[in-house]
C-alpha cells in the first residue's frame, strides 16, 4: 500500500502530473539552523510514526527554503540560484511559496530573480506557469494523485513520503534532539540505512509536535556531518487557503499550450531508453536502465550529430573504469554513483562504485 494511503498529511503537496523536479533554498543556509532547543515531552520513535500516519490537514500555507549540494558535474543549460527553470534546479538554493487547501487543491511557486514558475493544481486541472516567458502549460488529470516515481522531492512532506517508503528490517528508527523550526516546536525521527554499502548516512524528519507533519527534511551523507539535502519550512500557516489562491487566468498575451497526462500512467520515455528496472531492494536498491546510444557512441567516436557530440563531451570528461562486467564511466556524487557501460546500460543509486559493479556483473 503506497505511503500516501496510510499518512494523508503527507500527500497533501506532492506536485501532480507535473513535471516538478526542484532544489535549492533562496536563504542561506543558517537559515535551517534551529533555535534553542524546546523542552517536550518524551515521545518514540514508533509514537513519532504514528503521529505522521494518522495526521489530518486541513490546509496550510508557508515559505520553504531548499538546499542541494550533490556535488553533481557542471552541465550547460543549467542555471543556480536565481533562477525560476525547473530544469535549472539541479543545484543550489532556491525559495518556494506553497499552499494546500486538500488533495486536490496545491499550489508550488518557485520564486527566481526575474520571475517565478508556478505548479497550480485546482481538481483535475493541472497549470505550469512560467512568468518570465509568459508560457503557460494545462493538463487534465484523470484518478487520483500518484506522485511521479523517481523525482527528487519539493517539500518536507514530500521527502518524508519517500524516505518513509524505506523503513523496514534495513533501517535503523530512533528520536533525535527536539528543534524549533519556522518558530514551531518540532521533534526529530532519525533514519539510517543498517547497510554500509549505502552512501546515506542518516536521514532526519522535524516533525511538529502539535500538528503532526514534517517541517524540516534532511540527507547527511555517511562519514559527514552536514547534509547534502535539505529542504525546509521557514514559514507555515495551518489556515486554509483562499480558493483563489488556486484559480489560474492566463494573463493577456501568455502562450498557452495544452495537453492531456492522464495520472497514473508512467510517462514516456525517450524512444533510445529501455524502462528502466530495479535491482535489489530498499537503501541499495540500484536502478538499471538501457541505452543503446551509449553503445554506439562508446564504439563509434565519429558518430555524426550534435546530440552524440554532446554525448561523447560529456563522457569524455568522466573517469573510466573496468572490470569483469566490461568498460564503461563513473560519476560519483555524494549521494550517489552512476556507472554508465560501454555496452549500454545505465546503473544508478545511493550506493558505492563497488555496489554498481556487482549489479552490472549480474545483469550483463
Amino acid at each position: 500500500m503506497s505511503v500516501f494511503q496510510t499518512r494523508p498529511a503527507l500527500r497533501w503537496l506532492v506536485p501532480t502530473g507535473a513535471a516538478l523536479a526542484i532544489l535549492g533554498g533562496g536563504a542561506a543556509v543558517g537559515t535551517f539552523a534551529s533555535a534553542a532547543e524546546p523542552n517536550l515531552p518524551e515521545r518514540s520513535a514508533a509514537q513519532l510514526l504514528v503521529d505522521l500516519q494518522t495526521a489530518r490537514l486541513d490546509g496550510l500555507s508557508g515559505t520553504v527554503i531548499k538546499r542541494a549540494d550533490l556535488g553533481l558535474p557542471s552541465l550547460p543549460g543549467i542555471g543556480g540560484r536565481g533562477s525560476a527553470e525547473l530544469t535549472s534546479l539541479v543545484s543550489g538554493t532556491h525559495t518556494l511559496r506553497v499552499w494546500h487547501a486538500g488533495p486536490d487543491k496545491t499550489r508550488v511557486a518557485l520564486l527566481g530573480t526575474l520571475g517565478e514558475t508556478d505548479v497550480i493544481r485546482n481538481g483535475k486541472d493541472v497549470w505550469i506557469w512560467d512568468s518570465q516567458a509568459n508560457k503557460a502549460e494545462h493538463s487534465t488529470l484523470d484518478g487520483q494523485p500518484t506522485g511521479r516515481p523517481g523525482h527528487l522531492p519539493t517539500t518536507p512532506q514530500e521527502a518524508a513520503e519517500q524516505a518513509l517508503a524505506a523503513v523496514d528490517p534495513s533501517t535503523r528508527v530512533s528520536v533525535g534532539r527536539s528543534a524549533s523550526i519556522a518558530g514551531r516546536d518540532a521533534y526529530e525521527l532519525v533514519l539510517e540505512p543498517r547497510d554500509a554499502t549505502s552512501l546515506v548516512g542518516q536521514i532526519t524528519i522535524a516533525i511538529d509536535a502539535a500538528e503532526h507533519v514534517p517541517l524540516r527534511f534532511q540527507v547527511v551523507p555517511q562519514g559527514t556531518s552536514k547534509p547534502a539535502f535539505e529542504v525546509a519550512f521557514t514559514q507555515i500557516d495551518f489556515e486554509r487557503p483562499d480558493p483563489a489562491q488556486f484559480v489560474f487566468n492566463p494573463p493577456p498575451g501568455t502562450v498557452v499550450t495544452e495537453g492531456a497526462r492522464p495520472d497514473g500512467k508512467p510517462m514516456a520515455l525517450p524512444a533510445e531508453v529501455e524502462r528502466p528496472t530495479v535491482v535489489g531492494k530498499g537503501w541499495t536498491s540500484v536502478l538499471v536502465a538501457e541505452v543503446p546510444q551509449l553503445a554506439e557512441v562508446a564504439k563509434v567516436a565519429e558518430t555524426d550529430g550534435a546530440e552524440a557530440a554532446l554525448l561523447r563531451s560529456v563522457l569524455g570528461g568522466l573517469p573510466e573504469v573496468n572490470g569483469a562486467w566490461g568498460t564503461g564511466r563513473i560519476v560519483t556524487g555524494k549521494l550517489f554513483t552512476a556507472l554508465l557501460t560501454d555496452d549500454g546500460r545505465v546503473l544508478v543509486g545511493a550506493v558505492t562504485p563497488e555496489r554498481l559493479y556487482e549489479v552490472a556483473q549480474s545483469t550483463r
